[in-house]
């Protein structure tokens, strides 16, 4: 009986393995699309020119 025990744990590890497996190796609804998509996004507002403001006067500017 002890050896059947030990026996359920290579077992048990075989079938965590193909579950795992089985998960990593699943068809992922997102892909190469959104992330290129995003990339685009960043690279359009990177590549904006934006107007620097003038600093807000300080009180030593008044005197």
């Amino acid at each position: 009986m002890g050896a059947l025990l030990w026996l359920l744990i290579p077992v048990g590890a075989g079938l965590v393995a193909a579950a795992w497996s089985s998960w990593a190796l699943r068809n992922r609804k997102t892909g190469d699309v959104a992330e290129l998509a995003g990339y685009a996004r960043f690279r359009d507002a990177m590549e904006k020119q934006h107007s620097v403001p003038d600093p807000a006067p300080t009180a030593s500017d008044s005197a």
